[in-house]
């Protein structure tokens, strides 16, 4: 909608003919307001128009046509029994189970691989429940890639220094993705004795996952 393309106002006391022209300009301008062509200036802001090409609202903002996310682009991921290296010093890949729920980020193939469906910065936070059977330092490592490639500034390491110590490891960050990116988190332990502890529930605590990861989308 543009700077000329206004409500008309009223002018009198004829609230009847005011009436109807309200209501033509409403008839004219529908469509525009609610289904974006492409042809509308961002010139004046606060307008809420609907694109239909990516279908998602959005608002003109500072010249430019900003989107409005909406609840879609969340995922809840979990890992309910321990995890191994077979090798130490070797990366691996975890593999979680999606909550029912996720929408807009999904398992892909391998499973290990979360498949975002839409651009957009993603806020992603990451738990893992570290144990070891050593009496020895075991080294933990974490990092994530996109698309295969390991991500600059993400990695994070922790130890353990005594037999049968359990530690929660986490971290928050925000990456961005374009559409169909996909993440996998990886790992890497110096001693195999080192693992991800999964803890089955024992009322009235309920099970503990070896990893957790939660994402949201901020926007595109």
């Amino acid at each position: 909608m543009t700077q000329q393309q206004r409500a008309p106002e009223p002018k009198g006391n004829d609230w009847q003919a005011w009436g109807r022209r309200l209501m033509i300009f409403l008839g004219q301008t529908r469509s525009a307001l609610v289904q974006q062509t492409g042809e509308e200036t961002a010139a004046e802001d606060g307008i809420i128009m609907w694109d239909r090409t990516y279908e998602y609202p959005v608002v003109s903002k500072n010249g430019v046509w900003r989107q409005i996310v909406l609840e879609d682009g969340h995922g809840d991921f979990y890992i309910n029994s321990d995890v191994t290296a077979t090798s130490a010093n070797t990366e691996y890949q975890l593999t979680y189970t999606a909550e029912a729920s996720n929408s807009g980020i999904t398992l892909g193939t391998p499973a290990s691989r979360i498949v975002f469906e839409e651009a957009g910065q993603y806020v992603i936070a990451f738990s893992a429940q570290i144990s070891s059977t050593s009496a020895s330092t075991v080294h933990f490592y974490f990092w994530p890639s996109v698309n295969g490639t390991d991500i600059s500034n993400s990695a994070m390491t922790t130890a353990l220094h005594q037999n049968n110590a359990t530690v929660v490891a986490s971290r928050t960050q925000v990456f961005t993705v374009a559409a169909s990116d996909y993440l996998e988190v990886n790992w890497m332990v110096d001693n195999t004795d080192g693992f991800l502890n999964a803890t089955a529930a024992s009322s009235p605590v309920p099970n503990i996952p070896a990893s957790t990861l939660s994402i949201t989308r901020l926007h595109g």
